[in-house]
């Protein structure tokens, strides 16, 4: 089956970042697979939100799973941090390609500029809740943006920011508070609509952020402040162009790449010849010829035509004019080499 196409990083289409779709996980709420219920302000599944209502506050909800699963979460990036905690059961989470091994009581955060999936590869059955908030970042190196409602002081603020900028650890242990919020806030969205849960949905967010907040205190071993850095933004793009087939086919400039990673293409330029040894232009290059030469690879049934303009070049003449100089030999001839040899090993 087709690998689900993954959004550039730090991309945003028409200027907006949308809520991963999920949608093995509408199939399954559809064919009666999970029970769900969620609060919601874009294509996720559940009820929708106002845009004003509790900003910043993008998804939020909990969803039952009884019995051995057949579907997955795909590989994806969230528009905010992502909170989730797997009140029962166990389930595969994968983060920047690391595995982990979820049980009850496990607490899971991930930044925007996160990959990651639930499932190995199938969900487990168990009870899991989660929330997607939005703090005005896209990138490591980007202030936090907290929402009005959030009620901590000043200093506390401060440092729960800190400590999920500068540490990316993706599993934590729960605590008896975090569980407890966590189930205060799923009668919150059982009960939406009715007098005053609006109220009590944004007392039970911030003791959930407390919590949380102490629960980092306890366990967090150190902060690593390089985690924020320009130079790991652009380290972070870089590794996106080589790795995600969907970011290569952008029409990018120096300009345009810069911009993404919110600098001036002199510092951009720096930071990339210092991570690979080369400029910016001549990488994105290199990495539109490795995603041809795969597909070349792999889906034979590809015209080179296609190839060229699926992986960002402007013509099939100048594809084949880099392909050659890159490989020694034209994208047909690669092609068929391929071929042949897949021929010779059946």
């Amino acid at each position: 089956m087709e690998q689900p196409r993954l959004k550039s990083i730090y991309q945003a289409r028409n200027g907006r970042y949308q809520i991963d779709t999920c949608e093995p996980q509408v199939r399954a709420v559809q064919e009666g697979k999970i029970r769900l219920h969620a609060l919601t302000k874009g294509h996720y599944p559940g009820a929708k939100l106002s845009s004003d209502l509790l900003p910043g506050l993008n998804s939020i909800g909990f969803w039952d799973g009884a019995g051995q699963q057949d579907w997955g979460l795909d590989e994806h990036r969230n528009e905010g941090v992502e909170i989730v905690f797997l009140e029962t059961g166990k389930m595969g989470f994968t983060v920047d390609k690391r595995h982990y091994d979820l049980g009850p009581g496990n607490l899971t955060i991930t930044r925007p500029w996160q990959l990651h999936k639930l499932g190995d590869p199938n969900i487990g059955p168990g009870r899991l809740h989660w929330l997607i908030l939005d703090v005005g970042v896209r990138r490591p190196n980007q202030d936090w943006r907290w929402p009005g409602w959030l009620m901590l002081t000043t200093q506390d603020r401060a440092e729960l920011t800190r400590k999920l900028r500068y540490n990316e650890m993706p599993v934590w242990k729960s605590t008896p508070e975090i569980a407890q919020t966590f189930q205060r806030i799923s009668h919150c969205i059982l009960d939406w609509g009715e007098p005053h849960v609006i109220s009590r949905m944004i007392i039970n967010l911030n003791q959930l952020l407390i919590a949380i907040l102490s629960a980092l205190t306890a366990q967090q071993a150190g902060e690593n402040m390089e985690l924020t850095s320009r130079r790991r933004t652009v380290e972070l793009f870089l590794k996106d162009l080589a790795e995600n087939p969907v970011s290569v086919q952008e029409m990018w400039t120096l300009d345009t790449m810069a911009k993404q990673c919110g600098m001036g293409v002199t510092a951009f330029s720096k930071y990339s010849r210092e991570l690979v040894n080369t400029g910016p232009m001549e990488f994105l290059s290199q990495c539109r010829l490795h995603h041809a030469a795969r597909q070349l690879r792999e889906k034979p049934e590809l015209s080179v035509t296609d190839v060229a303009f699926g992986n960002g070049f402007n013509s099939s003449q100048y594809f084949a004019t880099c392909f050659r100089r890159r490989f020694k030999m034209s994208p047909s001839e690669f092609a068929l080499n391929q071929t042949v040899v897949a021929a010779e090993r059946k």
